[in-house]
């Protein structure tokens, strides 16, 4: 069997359980299961900590796993990442209290309280900055009100949280982080069929289906608006000069194609959402 990783609570577990189940995946019945097997797809599930996924797949113990590229990046392990997976998204910064630090540059001297230490600690020797990493595990937002630190480094979704505890970001960010599926060496072709499920959900999360009847006269014009990935599917109807046209349209800009179609004169325009693709 395949022995894929999944992180077992948190957004991450979610999302990664939602796209698995749209890839055609079985899913363990409550949140207390560490190990599901699904039979149908030979594939064995391990449900662990997020931050843990990428070193049992760089140890080799699992072919693969979905994590955050910070936590990969953060583990040193010799896990490969394959596959962006389109949620997850966040920005990892230094902030401070407000109107203490303008930039990274300034940070000499400072601490820097920390859940990924070995990040900030390759950033800050990128930058030629000496200064000191504090290892906290949560809560890093109160860690310069206790006095423990002097600013912080740590993962930025919505900001509220640091906004709330009377801090800034400052500077670029560190890193771009989101979901992504990682392998072990030598695992590529084994976990071929899932890296292709995975791509096929976010394809199909990407784009809909677009059906609409136009004059055949039309048929230019229209399909200048809707190209399609390849070219649109054109069939004849049984009144003449007419044509149903069906083809793939981006998600989010659907409805200024619909109306625009319209503009042209197409008509009976319907919207279907993809449940899997592969292009």
């Amino acid at each position: 069997m395949l022995r894929v990783a999944v992180p077992n609570k948190g957004a991450l577990s979610e999302a990664a359980t939602e796209m698995l189940s749209e890839a055609g995946y079985s899913a363990r019945r409550t949140s207390k299961t560490l190990v599901h097997q699904d039979e149908i797809n030979q594939v064995e599930f391990f449900y662990l900590r997020p931050r843990d996924i990428a070193v049992y797949v760089g140890s080799g113990i699992l072919d693969a796993g979905i994590t955050g590229r910070d936590l990969l990046l953060e583990s040193k392990a010799d896990a490969q990442e394959v596959l962006d997976l389109g949620f997850g998204a966040s920005r990892f910064y230094y902030a401070g209290v407000k109107g203490t630090y303008s930039d990274p540059s300034e940070l000499a001297g400072s601490r820097i309280a920390t859940s990924f230490p070995h990040l900030v600690e390759a950033d800050l020797a990128a930058r030629g900055i000496d200064a000191t990493t504090v290892q906290l595990d949560g809560a890093i937002e109160v860690s310069i009100q206790l006095g423990v630190a002097d600013a912080i480094a740590d993962v930025v979704e919505t900001g509220s949280t640091l906004r709330a505890a009377g801090l800034e970001t400052f500077g670029e960010p560190l890193l771009e982080s989101e979901a992504v599926l990682v392998q072990r060496d030598g695992a590529a072709e084994k976990i071929e069929v899932l890296k292709r499920r995975l791509e096929s959900v976010m394809v199909a999360r990407r784009y809909v289906l677009v059906d609409y009847n136009i004059e055949e006269r039309l048929v230019p014009e229209a399909i200048g608006l809707t190209p399609g990935l390849e070219s649109p599917t054109v069939s004849p109807l049984q009144e003449t000069g007419w044509v149903a046209v069906r083809v793939m349209v981006s998600a989010h800009e659907v409805n200024n194609v619909m109306d625009r179609l319209y503009a042209v004169g197409a008509r009976a325009i319907l919207v279907t959402n993809i449940g899997a693709c592969r292009i």
